[in-house]
Order: structure tokens, then sequence, then C-alpha cells
């Protein structure tokens, strides 16, 4: 049975809007906007990142994703992971996965040269439809 149902795999998978990622370290909570790329085949979730992020994934890897479709303040979808993030300190892999995610969001290859591959496994998946 998948973790992630059928309708949220197509949201996530629909556009590039931002999601927002969830780390906690010392019971101090941080979320931060972060572009992703979802791998449905696995079950993942790819992130390229650096700071403060990066190090909070280190310490504890457990995650939250929240994604959300809005427009004119009208929220079209959200779908909410958990999971656990495993870091991937290959300078390849990071920067395949990099450009992956940049093609998505039709950015430069260039951009955010300097982050590391984070995969999280999604652990569960709620979403919602308005």
């Amino acid at each position: 049975m998948s973790t992630v149902p059928e309708e949220a795999e197509r949201l996530l998978e629909s556009e590039p809007v931002m999601a927002h990622l969830g780390t906690c370290v010392e019971e101090r909570p941080h979320v931060a906007p972060v572009w992703y790329r979802y791998v449905p085949e696995m079950e993942i979730v790819e992130i390229v990142t650096t700071g403060r992020k990066l190090a909070n994934i280190r310490e504890n890897p457990r995650v939250s994703l929240s994604i959300q479709k809005d427009e004119a303040g009208q929220t079209h979808w959200m779908v909410s992971l958990l999971g656990t993030a495993t870091v991937v300190d290959d300078c390849a892999e990071t920067a395949a996965a990099r450009h992956r995610i940049n093609e998505k969001y039709d950015a430069e290859p260039a951009a955010y040269a300097e982050n590391t591959l984070v995969r999280i496994e999604v652990g569960s998946a709620r979403y919602r439809t308005y």
C-alpha cells in the first residue's frame, strides 16, 4: 500500500509551488521555504539546502513538509508530509538533483550551487483540495 495517495502525488507533481520545510532541534522548530521535487516511484522528496536547515537535519532527521497552492488568497489544495531526511554528501548526486529541481522551477543551472542534496523518505501524507 502506498504511503502517499495518488491524488496527493498528482498535486505534488503538478506545478512548481514552494514547500515549507519544518525541522526541530533542541525543542525549537524552524520552518523555511524550499524548492522540491517529488519522486513518486520511491515516495521521496528531494531538496537541496544549506545553512541552518541542513545543520538541523544532520542533528535530527525527522522533518515535515507543507506544500500549498494558493491564488489570490484562496487555497486550491494542500499536502502535508512527515518523513525522515537523509543528507547525501555526494557532489555528483547533488548536482544531478539540483538540475532536476532547477528544471522544475525553470531556474538558472547555477542557482543554489553551494547547496547539499537531502532526500526525505515520506512516512505519512495528508492532503486536501478546496
